[in-house]
């Protein structure tokens, strides 16, 4: 995929920058997805195509919701005999129909590989001299991007309210009530086995599934259920597999899908976190339409299905979700 093409397909046109939708209840405008709160238990969220960073939105980027939202799509339904998901109904191609969860306040990252910058992150917290991390004891002499001994999981405290995220081990999620034990078994159990089929059918595609993070809630009978996403590229860490040997050696980054152009050129020209954002370059966020679907068709070897041209993107998710509208709001047949 390139930008002359996606020029060609009016794909600037086709920006869903905001999926407010009056009709529907109880909206909930989050920093990528609307979200709407239907009476009778399920959530509908729709994923626009805005891009956030540095806790503000940069831009909208071409079919990203829609990307994001099919990506998912295939991994809830090639994980879906390990565990429990919330998905009800797919009625739009950026719309996931899900059951509503009370979400658990332990976000799961679960790693292979010593990478990420974050301050989170096991790389930045083993440069820091740490070896005892999350609960898990790593060797010395592990270098940037090698591969752990073992899979781990790195569960961190889930932020509300701009707060932070805060590393946590098990004993801290049981012991701090958090979790009971048999949750976090549960959850360990299920973040492990989803992860190992990630890594299986990303090395058919010639990918390393590299870390990925897990967010579960629980149902009104109390059962343990996937939200959220899974493995999609902005939850998800992936690299190249058959340039990952040489790279390593050289002590190079290795190839990723490398989706942050636009944070990139923002941070060479602003303090992002306080300055006003400059008009970001079309071809920029054309750039970075075509990673995202060029990691969508490598994740998922499907091939990316547009949406039809010239078509307002939420107009088509307002007439795909009127079935979900009060009745005194839906038009007459």
């Amino acid at each position: 995929m390139d930008i002359e093409t996606l020029k060609a397909r009016g794909a600037m046109g086709q920006v869903l920058a905001d999926a407010a939708i009056p009709e529907l209840p109880n909206h909930y405008r989050g920093k990528v997805r609307d979200n709407y709160d239907l009476p009778d238990g399920r959530r509908i969220i729709v994923a626009s195509d805005r891009l956030s960073a540095f806790d503000r939105i940069l831009a909208a980027i071409p079919y990203k919701g829609q990307v994001l939202t099919q990506t998912a799509r295939f991994w809830f339904e090639a994980t879906a005999d390990i565990c429990p998901n919330h998905v009800r109904d797919y009625p739009d191609p950026n719309v996931v129909i899900g059951q509503r969860l009370d979400i658990l306040p332990v976000e799961i990252v679960v790693r292979d590989y010593l990478a990420g910058s974050t301050g989170t992150s096991v790389l930045t917290l083993y440069k820091a001299g740490k070896r005892e991390i999350y609960g898990v004891t790593l060797p010395d002499g592990l270098r940037a991007n090698e591969k752990l001994p073992e899979t781990i999981i790195t569960p961190t405290s889930k932020a509300f309210d701009g707060a932070h995220d805060e590393p946590l081990t098990p004993a801290e999620i049981v012991d701090g009530g958090l979790l009971t034990s048999a949750q976090w078994e549960t959850l360990s159990r299920y973040a492990l086995a989803l992860f190992a089929r990630g890594r299986e059918l990303a090395a058919r595609r010639g990918l390393i599934l590299v870390d990925t993070k897990y967010e579960f809630g629980t149902d009104a009978e109390g059962r343990i259920v996937l939200a959220d996403e899974i493995h999609t590229p902005d939850s998800s860490r992936y690299w190249r597999a058959d340039s990952y040997p040489a790279r390593f050696a050289a002590g190079t980054a290795p190839e990723s899908f490398d989706k942050d152009f636009v944070r990139n050129w923002v941070a060479a020209r602003c303090d992002p976190y306080k300055d006003p954002i400059p008009d970001i370059p079309e071809d920029l966020v054309l750039e970075t339409a075509a990673v995202y679907i060029g990691a969508f068709e490598a994740i998922t070897g499907r091939k990316f299905e547009f949406p039809p041209q010239g078509e307002a993107p939420l107009a088509r998710i307002r007439q795909n979700l009127a079935s979900c509208f009060p009745a005194a709001q839906r038009s007459p047949a």
